[in-house]
C-alpha cells in the first residue's frame, strides 16, 4: 500500500512540476509574442489601405480609430515585454532565480500580450470591408485643440492631397486675432494662395477651399456671421471653409460635427518617439536603448516639441552612458519642479505659460521660458537651439530668443522663443514666485 501510494503521489508530483515548467517557459510567451506580430502587420495593412480612399462613413472611421489606437497599444505592450525579458536575462544569476523572476513577472506580461492580440484580432474581424465613395462635402469644418496639438499640420497634409486639389480651384489660408471689422476688411486681401488651379470661367466646378487659422477666441459673433455671408456671396457654389482654434467657442458654427485634436495617448506618444528616435534602426537590436527611451517618453507628457528635441537629442549621442545621464538628469529635475511648483514643466509649455528649466551642463543656472510662438517657413528664426541653451555651454546675458524644432513636413513651421538664463542662489537667499505671473526662482 504504501509503494502504491508513493508511486502515486510521485506520479502527481511529476505531473505538477510539468504543469508548471510549462507554464513559465518562454515559449508559451513568445508564441503569444510572435501571433501579435503577425496580427500587427495585418492591422497596419488595413489601416495603409483605409489611408488610400475617401472615406466618410462615420461608423467606418470610428472603426479604424479605434483599430489604431489598438495597435499603438499592441506596439506598446510587445516592446514592453521585449525590455522586461532583456531585463531579465540580464540579472539572472542561476535558473531558478530566472524562472521566479519570469514567474513573478511573466503572468502579467503573457495577460497583456493575449488581451492585446484578442481586442487586436477582434478589431480587424470587424474591420471587414471599407466603403467607397465620398458623400457631399459640408460648408463649414471646425477643428478644435489645444496648442501645438497638430491642428496647422492636419490642415497641411489635407491641402496638399492631390484628390482635394483636384476639387477646388483655389485653397486660401487667413491668420486672424478674433474677427474685429478691421480684420474682415482685408480679409479678401491678406488670405493667402497655398494652391490654384487653372480653369475657364464657364466652368461651374470652380470651388474655394478657405482655411482660416483663428488665432485669439471669438469674441465677436456678428463678425462672423457678416464673414460667413460674405463667403456664401463671394464663393462659388461647392467652396467650403475651414476654421481652426484652441477654443470651443468656434464649434456651434459648424454646419458639420467639429473635429477635435487631442494629444496623444501614452501608447501612441511611445510609438511616436520611438519611430523618431530610432529611425530606420530595429530597437530590437538594442533593448537596453529601447528601455531607457522608454522611460525617457514616460517623462515627457505627451509633449510634441519635445519629443523631436529629444530624438534629435538621442540620435546624435547613440550612447547607453549618455542615454542614462539624460534618464538621471530628467527624473531628478522634473521631480524638483513638480514638487516646487505643483506642475510638471511642460503642462506648462504646452499651455504656453512660463517654466524655467535646469541646464545639464552647468546645474548652477536654470533658464526661463517666457514665451513661445510659431514661425512660417518665410520668417526668420533664431540661430540658437535649444539643446545649446538646455545641453549646451552657450553664454549670454539678458532675454534672448531661440529656436526649440524645425519642422521638416508641411506646414515647415518652426517653433521658437523667449527665455533667459539665471544663475541659482545658494542656501536661503532661493525663494519662489508665481509662475503664472511669469515670475521665477532668482
Amino acid at each position: 500500500m504504501e509503494s502504491f501510494i508513493s508511486a502515486i503521489l510521485g506520479e502527481l508530483t511529476t505531473r505538477s512540476i510539468n504543469f508548471f515548467i510549462s507554464k513559465l517557459s518562454k515559449p508559451t510567451t513568445l508564441d503569444v509574442e510572435d501571433r501579435l506580430r503577425r496580427v500587427l502587420l495585418r492591422a497596419q495593412v488595413i489601416i495603409d489601405e483605409a489611408k488610400g480612399r475617401h472615406i466618410t462613413n462615420q461608423a467606418m472611421l470610428l472603426q479604424l480609430v479605434m483599430l489604431r489606437d489598438a495597435v499603438h497599444w499592441s506596439h506598446y505592450v510587445l516592446d514592453t515585454f521585449r525590455c522586461q525579458l532583456h531585463q531579465d536575462e540580464e540579472g539572472a544569476n542561476n535558473q531558478v532565480n530566472s524562472a521566479m523572476r519570469l514567474y513573478s513577472r511573466g503572468a502579467k506580461t503573457l495577460k497583456d500580450l493575449q488581451g492585446a492580440l484578442d481586442n487586436l484580432s477582434s478589431m480587424i474581424l470587424d474591420v471587414n470591408e471599407l466603403p467607397h465613395g465620398a458623400d457631399e462635402e459640408l460648408e463649414v469644418l471646425p477643428i478644435v485643440g489645444p496648442s501645438y496639438v497638430g491642428k496647422s499640420t492636419l490642415v497641411a497634409h489635407v491641402c496638399k492631397d492631390e484628390r482635394v486639389r483636384a476639387r477646388f480651384s483655389e485653397i486660401l489660408f487667413f491668420h486672424i486675432q478674433t474677427f474685429t471689422d478691421d480684420e474682415l476688411a482685408t480679409f479678401r486681401y491678406e488670405c493667402e494662395l497655398k494652391h490654384q488651379n487653372r480653369v475657364s470661367e464657364s466652368n461651374l466646378e470652380a470651388r474655394l477651399l478657405v482655411v482660416i487659422e483663428l488665432i485669439g477666441d471669438l469674441i465677436n459673433e456678428e463678425a462672423w456671421g457678416r464673414l460667413y455671408s460674405a463667403s456664401k456671396r463671394y464663393a462659388p457654389r461647392g467652396s467650403k471653409i475651414i476654421v481652426t482654434s484652441r477654443f470651443d467657442s468656434i464649434v456651434k458654427f459648424g454646419t458639420t460635427r467639429a473635429l477635435t485634436l487631442k494629444f496623444l495617448p501614452h501608447e501612441a506618444y511611445w510609438y511616436f518617439f520611438k519611430t523618431l528616435t530610432f529611425g530606420s534602426m530595429d530597437p530590437e537590436m538594442h533593448p537596453r536603448l529601447t528601455h531607457l527611451a522608454m522611460e525617457i517618453a514616460k517623462m515627457l507628457y505627451c509633449y510634441f516639441i519635445g519629443a523631436n528635441i529629444m530624438a534629435s537629442l538621442l540620435r546624435d549621442n547613440f550612447d547607453v552612458q549618455f542615454w542614462c545621464k539624460i534618464v538621471a538628469f530628467l527624473r531628478g529635475f522634473f521631480h524638483k519642479h513638480v514638487s516646487r511648483f505643483g506642475e510638471h514643466p511642460f503642462d506648462l509649455l504646452n499651455q504656453n505659460r512660463p517654466a524655467h528649466l535646469r541646464r545639464l551642463a552647468t546645474p548652477s543656472q536654470v533658464f526661463v521660458i517666457y514665451h513661445q510662438y510659431q514661425c512660417s517657413r518665410q520668417d526668420k528664426v533664431p540661430k540658437i537651439r535649444f539643446q545649446d541653451v538646455m545641453y549646451g555651454t552657450f553664454k549670454t546675458s539678458g532675454k534672448f530668443e531661440f529656436l526649440s524644432w524645425r519642422s521638416s513636413i508641411p506646414p515647415y513651421h518652426s517653433f521658437a522663443g523667449t527665455c533667459e538664463i539665471l544663475e541659482l542662489k545658494a542656501g536661503g537667499a532661493k525663494r519662489k514666485r508665481s509662475m503664472k505671473d511669469g515670475d521665477t526662482l532668482r
